[in-house]
């Protein structure tokens, strides 16, 4: 079947991991390691995905000769949207590392850098590149892709306008991520005035992550901001089936999704 790639941020680690060990296709994923990159090789090993494999970089890939399809993954560090540039500039360089070995690339990323029309030029590749959609277009983020898409996010974000999302990504990576965007979570009165207007997590539930261990991980958080607890029961369907028709388009040169354009 060949090989593909994949570029997730690490915040789509859980989700990326359940998809690959889920998928009777993959005989084998292969992890460009790093410290970005631990959780997600942690992750496939523990729910039995075949064959996972570790190398320092990218020269080092030796596909396997197979019927089964081989994956290799590079995991970006989370907080790279605050910057399109930066982002745009990080996709950019690990496209072409990858596109070398791969038939198409699987972006796990929705339109968090504000991206355009071109962008598949912009990566400087030529091989397709696919990403989950949101209807006929790019989800727009990690909460529209596991809420199921812009109208359930619009219709939360209207239901209660100070609404603070958390995906299992934020649940396990929340102080990571605002030291990414250069927040000291132990400033707890900045936070609280920054966030004083909001009145509520709302908790994205899908298969890769109990209730209780979403709210157990979250707790330090609800300790700094005070905020009410409520949930919504998400989903995976969006991005399995983004890379089901990826798979189909490049067996078959047909499928739903399109080239990014």
């Amino acid at each position: 079947m060949g090989t593909l790639g994949i570029i997730t941020c690490e915040i789509l680690e859980r989700e990326i991991a359940y998809m690959l060990a889920s998928d009777p296709d993959v005989e084998r994923v292969t992890v460009l390691e790093d410290a970005r990159s631990d959780g997600l090789i942690e992750l496939l090993e523990s729910q039995g995905a075949r064959n996972v494999q570790r190398i320092p970089h990218v020269s080092s890939f030796r596909p396997e000769p197979s019927e089964g399809l081989n994956v290799i993954v590079r995991v970006l560090e989370m907080g790279l949207h605050r910057n399109g540039h930066v982002l745009d500039r990080a996709l950019s360089e690990a496209a072409r590392e990858l596109s070398f070995y791969v038939k198409g690339l699987f972006l796990g990323y929705g339109s968090c850098g504000r991206w355009r029309r071109g962008m598949r030029e912009r990566l400087g590749v030529t091989i397709p590149v696919f990403f989950p959609k949101d209807g006929g277009r790019r989800v727009d983020d990690c909460i529209g892709l596991f809420i199921g898409g812009r109208k359930n996010y619009y219709a939360e974000q209207c239901k209660v306008p100070g609404t603070f999302f958390i995906t299992s990504g934020w649940a396990c990576h929340w102080q990571e991520m605002f030291e990414s965007f250069g927040l000291d979570t132990r400033h707890f009165n900045l936070l609280k005035k920054m966030f004083a207007h909001y009145t509520r997590f709302l908790l994205i539930l899908t298969p890769v992550m109990e209730r209780d261990e979403m709210r157990n991980r979250i707790q330090g958080l609800k300790e700094i901001l005070d905020l009410d607890i409520e949930e919504y029961e998400g989903t995976l369907d969006p991005l399995i089936e983004a890379w089901n028709d990826f798979k189909a388009y490049l067996e078959s040169k047909t499928g739903r999704c399109v080239w990014i354009q």
